[in-house]
């Protein structure tokens, strides 16, 4: 799929216009609620959706169903991603008033890296057919650790990114409202705040080898694996504060999670294969099925337990 430089500097203005409303909306920091959250998450899903009848409406039904499928796959995966997230604010105690602000300029870095690895993955794939496997064998193993070992995750404050970052910038440990830095005696410093963003930070370039690369296995378009990408990121601030209540429902979810990793997996092995890619209905089939089963299979198992806020465990190692 070819698409002109007019079309990905629009979306990028859109973007970047969708972020700035909502840095604007958000200037002042205040706790987020379930109802104020729920608004932003029906704007965000809303505007990924109007996105692909877009894509449907310019390039055809295939090339929106491979949109929607990698929508679908990455919004699935974000999930796990508030698991961590929640574990990061706890773990350093992060007032709820500045849990946005943290999550909206982790967005921004999530935006960037993905963009990042999305060109250089493509340009391997396109370059290596062998690379295929590679991809492929890491998924399925990914989705190996995410079923049988998701309760093996290092204390965000054991970082490695997040320890050199203490080590290489002054750092007051306490915070300074919304500050990422300050001034301590004549001598800038970044605050603990700055600590988490970079926690945040270190554990999406994680999430972001696994996401892409399951996408990837629908469709090497950068177009529309970037789009994918950054419309179901969008609205990932406000899933966090949807979820952040439900977190202990989901007991199940992240065997879901991994079906669909070691699925993309095995996909992107068979396209360099006489068998070839997979019809975008199936895959769009799998994704749909595998995401409800798993949610309703842990709505049932815990319709008895109370729902909590914390008193989880992260479902990726």
């Amino acid at each position: 799929m070819s698409v002109a430089w007019w079309a990905w500097a629009l979306v990028m203005l859109a973007v970047a216009a969708m972020l700035a409303v909502d840095l604007f909306l958000h200037r002042d920091d205040h706790v987020i609620g379930f109802r104020e959250a729920a608004v932003w998450s029906g704007v965000w899903i809303t505007a990924g959706l109007l996105f692909g009848a877009v894509v449907w409406w310019w390039q055809g039904g295939e090339a929106a169903g491979t949109y929607f499928a990698g929508y679908l796959i990455e919004k699935a995966l974000s999930i796990d991603n508030v698991f961590v997230f929640a574990m990061i604010f706890t773990a350093f105690a992060v007032p709820a008033a500045l849990q946005h602000k943290v999550l909206f300029w982790g967005v921004v870095g999530a935006l960037v890296f993905r963009l990042a690895f999305i060109f250089v993955g493509v340009e391997l794939l396109e370059t290596f057919f062998w690379t295929a496997y590679l991809f492929g064998a890491f998924l399925v193993y990914t989705g190996y650790k995410m079923a049988f070992r998701h309760g093996e995750q290092t204390p965000p404050d054991r970082n490695p990114v997040v320890r050199l970052v203490r080590r290489v910038i002054p750092t007051d440990p306490r915070y300074h409202g919304g500050r990422f830095f300050t001034r301590l005696n004549g001598r800038r410093v970044a605050t603990l705040l700055f600590v988490v963003l970079i926690a945040v930070e270190a554990t999406d370039l994680i999430f972001a080898i696994d996401s892409v690369a399951a996408i990837l296995a629908i469709t090497t378009s950068t177009f529309i694996v970037w789009t994918a990408n950054a419309f179901a990121i969008l609205g990932l601030r406000s899933l966090y504060f949807c979820l952040a209540g439900l977190l202990r429902r989901f007991t199940h979810l992240h065997y879901g999670l991994a079906v669909l990793l070691a699925f993309a997996g095995v996909k992107l092995i068979l396209s360099e294969t006489p068998v070839g890619k997979l019809p975008v209905p199936v895959t769009l089939g799998v994704i749909v099925a595998t995401v409800a089963v798993s949610v309703v299979w842990s709505l049932l198992a815990t319709r008895s337990a109370a729902t909590g806020a914390t008193g989880f465990t992260s479902r990726r190692s």
